[in-house]
């Protein structure tokens, strides 16, 4: 409520030029002409397009990359220290090298926001997978298990709260990656609208 009041106060007041910030009730207004005319609907159509696109993409991706140096140190060895460089560099960083091998197409959005979505998701499923207790592993050992049973019944059950987390925070990302693409290269979706 207090940042409502401060928003209708700076916009009344014109503390900043309305161009920058409209009133509340010019929002309200626009916002009920959206979707009394069914242009919001268009515009939300292609961003869950690209944010279900691009998150399944870096889901897949992650939860392979995760698995993989979860599973085989030597895999992790050669692969985290470029996986970690990697997952440093801001979605925007990525931006202008993009826009020059892909364009400025659907490719690039998609590309963004899997990006965005990969690293929670690799990051939290290599956590989940480490984490497992090495008491289960040994008795999982002592009952004979096959590897596969050894993944399916004790390694993936117990690391499901943290890969759920990053699956969680990677669908986060990706909804925020979508709104930073969409306000900087596109013409359509919720955050060029």
């Amino acid at each position: 409520l207090a940042v409502l009041l401060l928003w209708w106060l700076g916009a009344h007041f014109e503390w900043i030029a309305p161009q920058v910030l409209p009133s509340p009730e010019a929002v309200l207004v626009t916002l009920v002409d959206l979707f009394r005319t069914g242009e919001i609907w268009g515009h939300l159509q292609v961003s869950l397009t690209r944010v279900f696109a691009g998150f399944g993409v870096g889901l897949a991706a992650g939860m392979l990359l995760g698995i993989a140096m979860g599973l085989w140190p030597t895999f992790k060895d050669y692969v985290y220290p470029s996986f970690k460089a990697f997952s440093q560099i801001p979605v925007l960083g990525w931006l202008p090298l993009l826009m020059l091998l892909v364009g400025i197409d659907e490719a690039l959005k998609v590309i963004l926001i899997a990006k965005a979505a990969l690293v929670p998701v690799a990051l939290n499923t290599l956590k989940g997978i480490e984490g497992v207790p090495t008491r289960y592993i040994e008795i999982a050992r002592v009952l004979r298990f096959t590897r596969w049973q050894l993944l399916t019944k004790v390694v993936f059950p117990s690391a499901f709260a943290p890969i759920w987390n990053g699956i969680r925070y990677g669908f986060t990302h990706a909804w925020l990656a979508l709104v930073v693409v969409e306000l900087l290269a596109s013409s359509e979706g919720i955050g060029f609208l």
